[in-house]
């Protein structure tokens, strides 16, 4: 190769180097200019609130000083409270009664679905998949309704039967009612992602088992139930924070049953009082972050127990 054809190449390769840069570093802040409006967002909606709700929780106001820096006193106030003790053992209650049952409802509901030899399948998808779409607030008066004991449809049946009329609001039976609707707003949206896991099972798998002679329940059993333990897992995380964060089923019930719940009877409902009715808004800071602090700790303890059983 001569000396000429030498220092032409060079030059091309330079330049075809820099186009190559200058197109990689376009691509760059394309991405970049992606991401900015969800990292903007997600600055100015969750942490700068998060980090001024941190910031709250080391300070309390006091009739004579006005605000006052109180370190972790707040938090040492939270850890005494009775009150929200109470709270946080009644929504771990309420995670032990209705996630187990919420979880199968959808689990049977997606096997149904996945198995083919429902009819109308698409309609039944759909049907359990509504209740979803309603909102928690008019999903909790049409249960109230229902519920009521002097005017609900169960109890003018149980007249007319001359039944005694169920009290679904007392003492006794509240945390179940509120535990059926949140069972029926949820389990529709648990289904459709246990139905999106069996989806991506490959189907060589059911036919090598088909082979061997095993049946519908068998498959079931023996690879769609093992094969869906990541998305099962991922339901019970979502509902940990779920459970721990029940706020708006309570909130409208205590209309029907003032006497039952009280402003303390979930940990959301207690922070939400003490801020916005008792203007307690450092202490209600405080009781926020702790609440995430118990709902981060719940979440990683499910994660590991199921974790530590895959691996035994």
């Amino acid at each position: 190769m001569s000396s000429s054809t030498v220092a032409t190449s060079a030059p091309r390769t330079a330049t075809s180097g820099r186009r190559l840069r200058t197109g990689a570093q376009r691509q760059s802040r394309s991405g970049y200019l992606f991401v900015a409006p969800f990292m903007v967002l997600f600055v100015a909606l969750f942490l700068l609130p998060l980090l001024y709700a941190a910031y709250l929780s080391l300070f309390r106001e006091q009739i004579i000083g006005g605000t006052v820096f109180a370190g972790l006193d707040n938090y040492v106030r939270a850890l005494q409270d009775d009150r929200l003790m109470s709270g946080v053992a009644r929504v771990g209650r309420f995670f032990l009664l209705q996630v187990p049952i919420m979880l199968v409802l959808a689990l049977l509901a997606a096997l149904a679905i996945d198995s083919g030899l429902l009819r109308f399948s698409k309609v039944f998808r759909l049907g359990i998949f509504v209740p979803y779409a309603v909102p928690s607030v008019v999903a909790t008066l049409m249960w109230g309704y229902l519920y009521g004991r002097d005017f609900g449809p169960f109890a003018q049946l149980a007249d007319n039967l001359s039944f005694s009329k169920p009290d679904f609001l007392s003492a006794t039976w509240m945390l179940p009612s509120i535990a059926n609707i949140v069972t029926w707003e949820f389990t529709g949206y648990n289904m459709i992602i246990l139905n999106a896991a069996l989806r991506a099972i490959p189907h060589d798998l059911y036919e090598a088992a088909a082979v061997d002679g095993a049946g519908s329940w068998r498959i079931a059993w023996s690879i769609k139930i093992p094969a869906l333990r990541p998305a099962l897992v991922l339901c019970l995380i979502f509902s940990v924070i779920g459970s721990f964060q029940l706020f708006a089923e309570p909130q409208l019930l205590q209309r029907l049953a003032p006497s039952v719940i009280d402003s303390a009877y979930t940990p959301n409902l207690y922070a939400y009082t003490l801020a916005f009715t008792g203007q307690e808004v450092n202490y209600a800071a405080a009781v926020s972050f702790l609440l995430g602090l118990v709902i981060v700790i719940a979440s990683y303890t499910v994660l590991f127990l199921t974790n530590r059983r895959s691996r035994a």
